[in-house]
């Protein structure tokens, strides 16, 4: 059903419709990656942020 439909909009619209889900396929990926390293430098900043609270003189 699924190969039907990509063949079905090829050929109504030609290798556009590839390379417009091509594209957006591309976009998705790029966005993972950033957010994968968004969140490693949370983490990071976290334990950085827990190490100078653990350090410093309490009053």
């Amino acid at each position: 059903m699924g190969s039907d439909l990509i063949f079905k909009l090829v050929a109504d619209h030609g290798p556009w419709v590839l390379l417009v889900f091509f594209l957006l396929w591309r976009d998705f990926q790029k966005d993972q990656a950033t957010r994968t390293v968004l969140d490693k430098n949370a983490v990071v900043l976290t334990e950085i942020a827990t190490v100078i609270r653990e350090r410093m003189p309490r009053g």
